[in-house]
């Protein structure tokens, strides 16, 4: 059931509402029983590899685009990115796409802005090295991905831009799961941070989300669609963070 513009209003905001919207009628955004890599049984299931076709990429580089505008404005000490860096391989069209869009909403702030991302093996020949794109030397770099679990990825990252001699100033993700880090008991009740959040507290280093799990359910209940909503609470009940 679509939302009329008061309902989109007063659940969510309208950017965030539409790329829900989007992951919904496209089947990025999926409800059903999905073993995660933390081996949770998780009740919904997010593939930022299914936007694969242009009307799809251009509803994601909008709301990443729209997210980043809102992040920089909600923290204004971190500095202006000179570069968006997206981890290989989902990051890579992440990063290009959301960077047109920037560019087209504001060529002033934008238009210089490059765009960077890793290799999974480092080519020996040509060019060679493991980066593509904009060197990161004495950069600040924004780093763009889709899901963040267990922060093993974010870390790598980080590593991988320090290597390089860059900064990473921010991350930017699609979803927001708030689920707190797995552990070898994953059920023993013990309060603990997010991957988002522990990175926050190991790197000082700020993050953002285009939507979190609150606003899939919000916008869950706005449509009356109880089922799911039920079981993706009970879901964040049983994994919600402490941060």
């Amino acid at each position: 059931m679509p939302l009329n513009e008061k309902q989109s209003h007063k659940a969510i905001p309208a950017y965030k509402n539409d790329f829900l919207e989007s992951c919904l009628s496209a089947n990025i955004l999926t409800f059903g029983t999905y073993t995660l890599k933390s081996g949770r049984q998780s009740p919904y299931f997010f593939n930022a590899g299914s936007f694969n076709n242009a009307d799809l990429l251009s509803a994601i580089a909008t709301a990443y685009a729209h997210t980043i505008v809102e992040f920089l404005t909600t923290h204004p000490t971190v500095p202006q990115p000179q570069v968006l860096f997206g981890p290989a391989y989902k990051g890579i069209p992440l990063a290009c796409c959301t960077l047109l869009e920037l560019r087209r909403i504001d060529p002033g702030t934008w238009g210089k802005v490059k765009y960077s991302f890793n290799r999974k093996e480092k080519k020996d020949h040509g060019e060679g090295g493991g980066i593509v794109g904009a060197a990161l030397r004495d950069t600040t770099v924004l780093v763009l991905d889709d899901v963040i679990t267990a922060g093993t990825a974010m870390r790598e990252t980080i590593e991988i831009v320090k290597k390089e001699g860059g900064l990473v100033v921010g991350f930017v993700v699609a979803v927001d799961r708030m689920e707190k880090m797995p552990s070898e008991n994953d059920d023993d009740g013990v309060p603990r941070p997010s991957a988002m959040g522990q990175i926050r507290k190991e790197y000082s280093i700020p993050t953002a989300s285009i939507v979190t799990l609150d606003d899939l359910i919000q916008l869950l209940r706005v449509q009356g669609d109880e089922k799911d909503m039920e079981r993706i609470q009970q879901y964040r009940n049983r994994y919600l963070a402490s941060d």
